[in-house]
């Protein structure tokens, strides 16, 4: 986002004391504008359609309609919308909860100021954020043996599935050349290949289908 067009921001968590805080904190930089504040999922569908944010600052456990459906519902109705998850639970289940309903992030509330505020701007350009406790319990997810996995959807080489795993963790484009010892430009024509065999419109949903894809 430039000066002229400012990060427009819907913050939704259900303690006013904490909801007041990040709209503040947040609000204060030049490039962000916090057009609404929500204290319930259902208040934050509401927001959201009526004022169309760049990304909305979702908590999970709220009254009324939890986070994980008010994320759901904002997409379903707004393919195009970010919600990045803001909460106190870091544990599988909310995690793989929240990443399948849509949301393009998932940060904790022991993250600081600076920390929220790059994972908005990153999220606002279209890239998904994740903490690192978050990573690294995605990747203990990925690399769990499983009995006989089901066939993929999607027919990817072994690469693109080494690729799309890499993705799934977080690591952008640099880093996964880095990681596969591969030139940055390999890297994008593969994730170019699986993004049209996945019909992929964005890492977010790379991310999203490796989840749904890893052994319950």
């Amino acid at each position: 986002m430039t000066d002229d067009h400012p990060i427009s921001l819907l913050v939704a968590d259900d303690q006013a004391t904490v909801r007041e805080a990040l709209a503040v904190m947040l609000g204060l930089a030049e490039d962000v504008t916090v057009v609404a504040t929500a204290t319930n999922g259902a208040e934050a569908v509401e927001a959201a359609g009526r004022h169309r944010p760049d990304v909305v600052l979702m908590d999970l456990n709220m009254p009324v309609m939890d986070g994980v459906e008010a994320t759901g519902r904002i997409r379903a109705e707004r393919p195009d919308a970010v919600v990045l998850v803001l909460t106190t639970f870091d544990d599988d289940e909310s995690i793989l909860a929240a990443l399948r309903a849509g949301a393009s992030g998932y940060l904790t509330k022991d993250a600081d100021r600076t920390t929220i505020l790059h994972a908005v701007r990153i999220a606002a350009e279209g890239q998904t954020v994740l903490a690192p406790e978050v990573q690294r319990r995605l990747l203990a997810l990925a690399t769990r043996p499983a009995p006989a996995p089901a066939e993929p959807a999607v027919n990817l080489t072994a690469r693109e599935r080494e690729i799309l795993g890499l993705i799934g963790e977080g690591l952008r484009n640099t880093e996964i050349a880095r990681r596969l010892v591969i030139s940055e430009a390999t890297v994008k024509t593969h994730i170019n290949n699986l993004f049209a065999k996945g019909d992929f419109h964005s890492r977010a949903d790379a991310v999203r289908y490796a989840l749904s894809h890893q052994p319950s």
